[in-house]
């Protein structure tokens, strides 16, 4: 299900997302977005829509303090604000004794990350990630095409549409 795309750029953060709803054989348009902005953070989620509406309406995070290491602020203090919150609301589960969350992009303060299923964060060398089953075509699109941050993620989405069953327009594009 779904196809999430962004792009670090000029001290930005564009983020798109396409509106795929897919559950075995049915496939749906839905008017829940899967990207949207809380205070100072970007997101673009998969995985589940309920995912997306704990991190939406109930994730609280603390500000950032004056000389902390952004990267480790994500990692010590984002993370594990996302890890609670998922907790707290029966999200995450737990097995082999390793506990389990979902997968979404987010930007902070102009840098793009990648938060994956098992908490991690991850920063690429790249200026852009996607995430979802049209990925792959979305990354490729991203790599091969120049041009304005909205164009490129559009373009890259519409390119994951005609390859993946799994990503269907109409697309949203939100900045930061």
């Amino acid at each position: 299900m779904t196809c999430i795309v962004g792009i670090a750029e000029n001290g930005r953060v564009y983020m798109g997302c396409d509106s795929a709803a897919i559950q075995d054989w049915e496939s749906r348009i839905t008017r829940m977005p899967k990207v949207f902005i809380l205070g100072e953070f970007i997101f673009g989620y998969t995985t589940s829509f309920r995912m997306g509406q704990i991190l939406q309406h109930f994730l609280e995070v603390r500000k950032q303090e004056s000389g902390e290491d952004t990267f480790s602020y994500m990692v010590k203090v984002f993370s594990e604000s996302v890890r609670d919150c998922l907790k707290a609301k029966a999200f995450t589960t737990v097995s082999n004794n390793t506990e389990r969350g979902g997968q979404f992009l987010v930007g902070y303060h102009g840098r793009l990350y990648s938060a994956e299923s098992d908490f991690q964060v991850s920063e690429w060398c790249d200026d852009f990630s996607a995430i979802g089953v049209g990925a792959p075509y979305a990354l490729g699109a991203l790599k091969a095409l120049d041009g304005k941050p909205r164009q490129r993620i559009i373009k890259a989405l519409s390119i994951s549409t005609y390859f993946c069953i799994g990503v269907r327009k109409p697309f949203k594009v939100l900045s930061l």
